[in-house]
């Protein structure tokens, strides 16, 4: 088994690894979130689902549940997005489409250049979640400019 200590991650690429916030393990049950959305491939490896609650009054992500299969980077990036959202109480959904992978990165210390794709799935498959809570709960083709 390799040494975890030797891994070219960051600390908090590793914290996030063995230890995700907001991770599930099954679907949510049909009606507990108000917006999914999805991004990536069998065929790449990486697949990001994503569940969100978002207050209908505020627009505000209150919670924000994920599964990943993918490698410890995608794990990570999931799990530091979800963390970004939800902290202080919820991110407006238009705050949060404007965290871009740089950003998670940048939270996460880092990742090797070749694993970047990973924040970009996760940002793809939260602005799936957001369009389609938009078209279905907002009833709306456009988003509020604050």
């Amino acid at each position: 088994m390799p040494d975890v200590n030797q891994w070219y991650y960051s600390d908090k690429v590793k914290e996030h690894f063995f230890k995700p916030r907001n991770f599930v393990t099954e679907d949510p049950k049909k009606g507990e979130f108000n917006a999914a959305g999805e991004a990536g491939s069998l065929a790449c490896g990486d697949i990001m689902k994503v569940w969100l609650k978002i207050d209908k009054k505020t627009e505000r992500v209150k919670e924000f549940k994920w599964r990943t299969w993918g490698c410890a980077t995608a794990i990570a990036s999931t799990s530091m997005f979800s963390e970004m959202v939800t902290e202080k109480g919820g991110m407006k959904i238009s705050d949060a489409l404007k965290i871009t992978p740089k950003d998670i990165v940048l939270r996460l210390g880092g990742v090797p250049l070749r694993k970047f794709h990973c924040s970009v799935l996760i940002d793809q498959a939260f602005r799936n979640a957001a369009e389609n809570y938009r078209k279905s709960v907002l009833g709306t083709h456009f988003w509020r400019i604050d």
